[in-house]
């Protein structure tokens, strides 16, 4: 997973509510067995729509993507997270986010950035009115900088570091390789092996 610690781009204003995970990456694309090519898919059912913001040409390479609020919710596909990563998104900022959706971005490195709706309103209009404006997400200082603003934002401090260290859950067993190593080697042969 790669690590987040700061990240500076340009955002796309997504001014929809409740947006959930099958509006997010359609089932149809769930056939898939690698964790890549996802972006095509991301939002594909609202992208034959000329006018939906991600066709704009101002908001290509965008990296940041400010949602209203719910954002989300539904099943519990990780191919969501999978799909913005791929499209290119490193952070999603949204008044409110689904638990599962959240606990699956933090899991694969997608940091869901949880602002009040005043200060995620203000974003958005920033990013309308010059689509060139960048937002930077400081998850070292917990604060989101940009269109004249400084907004704080709360994420514990064990999520943090391990996003900030690039840190899955198989690369937090990996740190104890050593360790898992040197007890498989001292277990009875007649037990089961992780070998």
């Amino acid at each position: 997973m790669e690590a987040f610690t700061i990240h500076t781009g340009r955002a796309v204003p997504l001014r929809r509510s409740d947006v959930d995970t099958d509006q997010i990456i359609p089932s149809e694309w769930l056939k898939r067995i690698e964790r890549t090519g996802f972006g095509a898919g991301l939002f594909s059912e609202w992208r034959a729509d000329e006018g939906f913001v991600l066709n704009n040409p101002a908001y290509a390479e965008a990296s940041i993507l400010i949602a209203g609020p719910d954002f989300g919710t539904g099943s519990s596909r990780e191919h969501a997270v999978w799909a913005l990563q791929d499209y290119g998104f490193r952070a999603v900022i949204s008044p409110r986010f689904a638990d599962i959706f959240r606990g699956n971005a933090l899991g694969n490195g997608l940091l869901p950035v949880q602002l009040p709706a005043e200060t995620v309103e203000t974003l958005q209009t920033a990013a309308e009115q010059d689509p060139s404006v960048e937002i930077t997400v400081d998850l070292a200082a917990r604060e989101v900088r940009g269109a004249g603003l400084v907004a704080p934002f709360e994420l514990d401090d064990f999520t943090r570091w391990r996003l900030m260290e690039g840190l899955d859950d198989v690369g937090l067993t990996l740190r104890h390789e050593e360790l898992i190593t040197g007890f498989e080697a001292t277990r009875p042969a007649w037990l089961p092996s992780a070998v």
